[in-house]
């Protein structure tokens, strides 16, 4: 948010509320303002519900103001990717025409930001049925990067590619979105925003339109480590208690040495580099890590992996009638499915569960992973309307964070910088499965060594002065 007494951490806002010196209307006004000076720049959201939102925070004061307190998100604003069903909101998929109405059914994600009277701020684009890391869409046009140059905009990743243009807008605190290979870490490391993949099956994927069963996740985008953690306790089924950061001193990281450097972009590398020597002086542990079974990974994820079976199926089975109209780039890979056996999916998901079982060794040594969340800096959009450039920036793009969903993983990104082209770089941490809590801890001692993103990086040059 703009406003000086909204910057600050969830659980300081959350205080706020509670003790009377911030009130839910002034958040959503606040929302609604930073949404106003930026959005016909920006093209954060599908459904902007700005008036509902002011009318739903009214009421939350009156609920406030007579002691009733319904969880940590009551009373802040939350955008929801346009995969979420949220009630009386249209559910597009990025497509070009709004599905049934049966979808704006919610899930229990939703459900766990509503039922804590927390503010749903609109819907935010979506790759089409989230099937691309890059952020583009044909139907609607692509959200811009906050941290485009001028008469320059660049992709602010994907395929949740509204949440992290939504963050640093201003016009919500949390960012729901979902992650099938990078979909909510790579728009966060390119906008300068945090972001949690949950384990796969951790959290519901019901009132979720799908992509790809065996590898979607819901997860989260926030402004710092600090504030995942809250909102990840707000969210999360199991009701985890307060995370409370890791001493750096002994923590082991292994850093990836493997494949997720090739091609790396020189500025990326140099801040990657210089954020894990800050993190050795505090006493981090550094060990190289060949990660085992990585390259049969990234193979079958560069011949469409699980994902485009399974959309293709999708379709086939609920909007067949939409297929001849699906964004070129997503449809092109989506008719790959054609030329699928059902023997050769069934051979890859057996392979991807074996090499998975087999590079879980490497937590035998280490407490978590490290890689460059996206090896290359944000690709300008004009860059992206040629296919074969398209394929290969969104392939690059994907490739530091798809192994995590195909092994099974959690993971999490985190800014350490600015690029070359002055975009925001990303750390990503990888940690094994369901082990969130963890992964969290040591990344808010990380957090804490480095500093917060807001106060590293600064405010994105779009919305700088807005509002």
């Amino acid at each position: 948010m703009t406003h000086p007494e909204t910057y600050q951490p969830l659980s300081r806002i959350a205080q706020g509320l509670r003790d009377g010196t911030l009130t839910a209307q002034r958040l959503a006004k606040a929302a609604c303002a930073a949404h106003a000076a930026s959005e016909t720049e920006l093209n954060a959201y599908k459904y902007w519900a700005g008036p509902q939102m002011l009318a739903q925070a009214e009421a939350v004061d009156l609920f406030f103001n007579s002691g009733q307190d319904h969880g940590p998100l009551m009373g802040m604003p939350v955008s929801a990717k346009d995969l979420f069903g949220v009630p009386n909101m249209p559910v597009f998929a990025g497509t070009d025409t709004s599905l049934p109405a049966a979808w704006q059914a919610a899930g229990p994600v939703v459900q766990a930001v509503t039922g804590q009277l927390g503010l749903i701020s609109g819907k935010t684009h979506t790759v089409e049925f989230a099937y691309g890391g890059l952020g583009t869409n044909a139907h609607w046009g692509a959200p811009v990067n906050p941290w485009s140059a001028a008469n320059a905009p660049r992709a602010p990743g994907g395929s949740s590619s509204g949440g992290g243009v939504s963050l640093a807008q201003g016009s919500c605190l949390v960012a729901l979105g979902t992650d099938t290979a990078g979909s909510v870490r790579v728009p966060a490391a390119l906008t300068g925003q945090c972001a949690l993949q949950t384990t796969r099956g951790r959290w519901s994927r019901a009132g979720i339109v799908p992509l790809s069963p065996s590898l979607d996740s819901p997860g989260l985008l926030c402004r710092t480590v600090e504030d995942l953690a809250y909102a990840f306790g707000a969210i999360d089924p199991a009701r985890p208690g307060v995370v409370q950061a890791y001493a750096l001193s002994g923590l082991r990281i292994g850093v990836v040495q493997n494949i997720v450097w090739d091609g790396a972009d020189a500025s990326i590398a140099e801040t990657t580099q210089a954020a894990l020597a800050t993190l050795a002086r505090k006493g981090v542990v550094m060990t190289d890590i060949t990660l085992p079974h990585l390259d049969s990974a990234l193979e079958i994820f560069g011949q469409g992996g699980l994902a485009a079976a399974e959309l293709r199926a999708f379709m086939e089975m609920t909007f067949p009638e939409r297929i001849a109209r699906l964004d070129p780039m997503v449809r092109a890979r989506v008719e790959m499915a054609d030329q699928l056996s059902a023997v050769e999916y069934l051979r890859r998901a057996a392979v991807l569960s074996g090499v998975a079982r087999a590079a879980a060794t490497v937590f035998d040594t280490v407490d978590v992973l490290v890689t460059p969340t996206v090896p290359i800096s944000a690709p300008l959009l004009t860059d992206l309307t040629d296919p074969d450039a398209y394929r290969r920036a969104n392939m690059l793009t994907l490739r530091n964070t798809a192994f995590v969903n195909l092994f099974g993983w959690c993971a999490l990104s985190l800014p350490t910088g600015l690029d070359h082209n002055g975009i925001p770089v990303g750390l990503q941490m990888i940690a094994p499965p369901r082990q969130e809590e963890a992964l969290l801890a040591m990344a808010m001692g990380v957090e804490n060594a480095l500093g917060r993103g807001p106060e590293l990086l600064g405010p994105a040059p779009r919305v700088a002065g807005k509002a």
